[in-house]
């Protein structure tokens, strides 16, 4: 059963997990669109909802939380001013995956993460 399981554990450690899931969000909200594995891809999208809702709260104890995870300032300040700005509006859903098939060496499924336009078309 698998009751109570909040995570994939990705195949790595603890340690390895969190440095990577870390660096993938800080790329996802820096390009806003990445490519990796179908896995991967829910588990960052887990941290990016999480980043931007810090981010539409605005409070100063919101970025250091933000900054917790983020790995870049330059990052945080885009997610508290034009992600937070962008997204003011919509309660919640801010990422989009599009699974794109199978990656050539390994047959692993891949797909590409990636934020949700404004509805204004920005």
């Amino acid at each position: 059963m698998r009751h109570r399981k909040d995570h994939r554990k990705l195949g790595r450690t603890p340690s390895h997990r969190r440095a990577m899931l870390r660096n993938m969000v800080t790329s996802l909200l820096d390009h806003e669109e990445i490519r990796t594995t179908d896995a991967k891809a829910r588990e960052v999208r887990r941290l990016a909802e999480r980043m931007i809702t810090l981010g539409k709260r605005g409070s100063l104890h919101a970025r250091r939380q933000a900054l917790r995870t983020l790995r870049s300032k330059q990052v945080a300040a885009k997610v508290f001013d034009t992600l937070a700005e962008r997204y003011r509006d919509r309660p919640g859903g801010y990422t989009r995956i599009l699974k794109l098939g199978h990656r050539v060496g390994d047959a692993a499924p891949v797909s590409i993460v990636q934020l949700i336009p404004s509805q204004s078309g920005e």
